[in-house]
């Protein structure tokens, strides 16, 4: 066979490339390929030689794509893509499917793994990858299939299903001396040291108000990067911390929280099931997102503490 009048370019350069073009910098694409910043610029570098054009403006702090670099991307990444997808159904076993989840760690640790194994009984040919992360994740870049969000139900690109609602509450260990006894819940809000996620930095302002109340002060709070840590704080008789459903249940139905205050209160945020609005679903991302509709229904519907 006669060789082709035009070669193809180094395979290792064009998937640096299309790595550093998704992820925006040359760092996170070497980490998302498993080797250094300096090999995915020498393998761009060894692209743009092979094209003999920019494909990268390198000026100032960062790196953008060029107009030529937009181009090439958008004609390599759905080739790229096919290759992904088919080189990763010859190395699955017969008749399983892959789905990769995102979703909050908080979410995942205290509401999700529980009930894998119930997932997996029921579903034994599919095998579910989970992305724990805090962060945004670009379900078509990152080749995520679902994503639990939490929000207002609303993301550009995303076809967003209402999943569970999220409702909040004042919980602490049963024996936290601000609630211990017959003591006013009222006036131990204003005794407690509060416990404060960060990334919900208002909600007791936002929970106090709410109810007619003057927002307890933050004297002296301490502050977690995620609701499963403020719940372990709260748990370990450090202070009062906001509860979120479904993240709370589990230590509220064993009794290692209490509510002062009673039942848990709509937050006005919800959980959400999205996919990408342009991604037609697998049969194995359409079983999984009935399995977890399901699990949220029994959620919603199961209390959120035990009967006094």
């Amino acid at each position: 066979m006669a060789e082709p009048r035009i070669p193809l370019p180094p395979f290792a350069a064009l998937r640096a490339f299309h790595a550093a073009a998704l992820h925006g910098r040359f760092r996170d694409a070497g980490e998302s390929l498993g080797i250094t910043e300096s090999a995915i610029s020498h393998q761009v570098r060894r692209l743009e030689d092979f094209l003999r054009t920019a494909l990268f403006d390198r000026s100032g702090n960062g790196v953008r794509l060029t107009a030529a670099g937009r181009q090439y991307l958008e004609q390599i990444d759905p080739a790229i893509r096919q290759i992904q997808g088919a080189t990763e159904a010859m190395l699955r076993p017969a008749g399983r499917g892959v789905v990769r989840l995102t979703l909050p760690p908080s979410l995942a640790a205290t509401w999700l793994i529980p009930k894998l194994g119930a997932f997996e009984r029921s579903h034994p040919t599919i095998d579910l990858q989970l992305v724990t992360t805090t962060r945004v994740v670009d379900l078509r870049r990152d080749q995520v299939d679902l994503a639990i969000r939490h929000g207002k139900g609303r993301w550009p690109g995303l076809d967003a299903v209402f999943l569970l609602e999220e409702a909040a509450m004042p919980v602490c260990a049963p024996d936290y001396p601000a609630f211990a006894g017959d003591a006013d819940p009222l006036a131990g809000l204003y005794r407690a040291r509060l416990i404060v996620t960060a990334s919900f930095p208002d909600e007791w302002e936002e929970w106090a108000r709410a109810r007619g109340l003057d927002p307890p002060s933050l004297a002296g709070a301490v502050t977690m990067d995620a609701q499963e840590q403020a719940l372990q704080v709260a748990e370990g008789g450090h202070g009062l911390a906001l509860g979120r459903r479904p993240m709370v249940d589990e230590r509220l139905a064993r009794g290692a929280l209490v509510a002062p205050f009673g039942d848990a209160e709509p937050t006005g945020a919800a959980y959400y099931l999205c996919r990408a609005a342009d991604t037609p679903p697998t049969a194995a991302s359409r079983r999984l997102e009935r399995w977890l509709t399901e699990l949220a229904d029994e959620t919603a519907h199961a209390p959120a503490r035990p009967a006094a």
